[in-house]
């Protein structure tokens, strides 16, 4: 990007990697603009919406939330670099090279790979990759491993009062993360469970729940049509719920055909 400054924020918990990652990208790219840092996930997510920064360097495993989560939300067109301790499912989960990652503790050559391919879609304008798979991927590893052997999950017990109810999977419409629990939306109300987002992510069909949002799952069964509006911004309409829910930009493609 002849002429123009590239700028970047910096996401990890661990201070002396944070400077660390600073001072490499120092000496390896001068000119780049660091123009924030974060603590936590929710800072960098906050930081992305508010700076629009070309790249985001995240640590997968932050408080608040993880690097993964964060990407999910991104909505500019900020390019995404992993920095990671994982390496077993790093490897796999990057090996397509649609979004980069750098292992710590980081070295100068890998730094200087990966420096290498971002001056390289920058200058070209890439097209930002579509991440949902890998983001997918890496969740579940996150998460804690793959997903089980047994069938989906059918049935949600959700707590209300002294009562305890018993709801089919396939009548939800959508799962919403609220704080520590997770709404379920049904055609006949809504009820608060436990049950992180990611963990409905390892345990239901994946062919009948998409997630399309850092803190949404749809049962793509409902869905009646998509919306994309002159910003593309997109939402879906769902049957049995009368608000528009948005698709994060990393999973609109799933809709491509809508």
């Amino acid at each position: 990007m002849p002429n123009t400054t590239v700028t970047a924020i910096l996401a990890d918990d661990e201070a002396l990697l944070r400077e660390h990652l600073r001072e490499k990208l120092a000496t390896l790219w001068p000119e780049l603009e660091i123009v924030g840092e974060a603590t936590n996930g929710l800072e960098a997510a906050e930081m992305i919406a508010k700076l629009k920064p070309d790249i985001a360097f995240l640590d997968i495993k932050m408080p608040g939330q993880t690097g993964i989560e964060v990407a999910q939300g991104i909505e500019t067109e900020t390019r995404v670099v992993f920095v990671t301790a994982y390496d077993q499912y790093a490897v796999q989960a990057f090996e397509s090279e649609a979004v980069d990652y750098v292992l710590k503790p980081v070295s100068s050559d890998r730094l200087s790979r990966t420096i290498a391919r971002l001056k390289k879609a920058l200058a070209e304008q890439a097209p930002m990759p579509e991440m949902s798979q890998i983001l997918n991927l890496l969740s579940r590893a996150v998460g804690g491993g793959a997903a089980p052997d047994n069938q989906p999950l059918r049935w949600i017990r959700a707590n209300r009062g002294e009562t305890t109810y018993q709801i089919a999977v396939d009548e939800v419409i959508l799962f919403q993360s609220d704080d520590k629990y997770t709404v379920v939306y049904t055609a006949n109300g809504e009820h608060l469970i436990s049950k992180t987002l990611a963990e409905l992510v390892r345990s239901l069909d994946a062919e009948q729940f998409w997630q399309v949002h850092r803190g949404t799952l749809v049962n793509v069964r409902c869905v009646l049509s998509s919306k994309r509006d002159g910003e593309s911004r997109m939402t879906l309409n769902l049957k049995g719920y009368a608000k528009p829910v948005q698709v994060s930009r990393a999973y609109q493609h799933l809709f491509r055909h809508m």
